[in-house]
């Protein structure tokens, strides 16, 4: 198995008091330098090519994006996105993580791979940036898996505690894709409603503040991974966030470790099923930093088995 990080990850500085900040990969990188971890192949993430973010972001939206970094200190894209001088490359190299990532498990080179990887991206929209997200990374390694391996149908599963709007708002409508999302409703981003769904390509699961382990897992059993099963994918892809978690700041569900655990297990089961058992995770939200490498552990050791 494959982990994608890279060194331009901690220098996408958003201050020591942004709850995205540098010390959430130290973390992750903590907890995966544990000696059960030695068998993961460790490779430093490329540089995403601008046409490849074009398929799912307009042309316009990344050169601003690219044209916000500044040469000093800290701007805001908005109020929750910040972005600093080292921003640009590290927002190139989350997205090309995932496309790295796709070529990877599609050649045979492993069959699953974790991009720990920031800025996340599950809430940048086409046209928009926010909630920390500048690309979209999972629907630029989507978009990267239909058009350079010919795969016809690709799912993402998102157990992120938020809503992927950017990610919906990407495959919404369009053939060849399923998204499934479990997530609090209602919190930010206010959207991921089950009437939004499209049977077949949109799956939202939201779950009431307070939601614990027994329901999160009945749910997703038996809805998202019930459309995953009748979609039968060539590849699932993962926005892996472990805000859910119980010990999380920025939201209320109660999940912990084993739950992380145990919805990785289901998805590998079903990417064995169906694709071989191909699976492409990156990093989203999770925001205690005890809680975030435990879980982020916690999911490696199960993609890894």
């Amino acid at each position: 198995m494959w982990l994608i990080t890279h060194a331009s990850g901690l220098a996408h500085d958003t201050g020591q008091m942004h709850p995205e900040n540098i010390q959430r990969l130290r973390a992750i990188e903590r907890a995966l330098a544990a000696p059960e971890f030695n068998g993961l192949t460790r490779v430093d993430a490329e540089r995403a090519d601008q046409s490849a973010i074009a398929r799912v972001h307009d042309g316009d939206y990344i050169e601003r994006i690219l044209a916000a970094v500044p040469s000093s200190g800290q701007t805001h894209i908005d109020g929750d996105t910040a972005v600093s001088p080292g921003s640009g490359e590290a927002a190139l190299r989350a997205a090309g993580a995932a496309c790295q990532a796709v070529d990877a498990v599609i050649s045979g080179a492993t069959n699953r791979a974790f991009c720990a990887m920031r800025p996340p991206g599950h809430h940048a929209e086409p046209n928009r940036a926010m909630g920390f997200c500048l690309f979209n990374n999972i629907a630029v390694g989507a978009a990267h898996a239909r058009a350079a391996h010919a795969l016809e149908r690709v799912a993402i599963v998102d157990f992120d505690v938020h809503h992927g709007n950017g990610t919906q708002a990407m495959v919404a409508g369009q053939s060849g894709y399923f998204y499934g999302s479990s997530h609090q409703s209602p919190l930010f981003p206010g959207t991921g409603q089950r009437r939004e769904g499209i049977p077949g390509n949109l799956c939202n699961v939201p779950l009431a503040d307070g939601t614990g382990s027994d329901e999160f897992r009945q749910r997703f059993r038996d809805e998202i991974m019930a459309e995953v099963d009748a979609f039968e994918p060539q590849l699932i892809l993962i926005s892996a966030g472990f805000d859910a978690h119980r010990r999380d700041p920025l939201a209320g569900l109660e999940l912990d470790e084993a739950d992380f655990t145990w919805v990785t297990e289901e998805i590998v089961a079903a990417a064995k099923r169906h694709c071989n058992g191909r699976v492409v995770a990156t990093l989203e939200g999770g925001y205690d930093l005890e809680a975030l490498a435990a879980s982020a552990a916690a999911h490696v050791r199960a993609l890894m088995s």
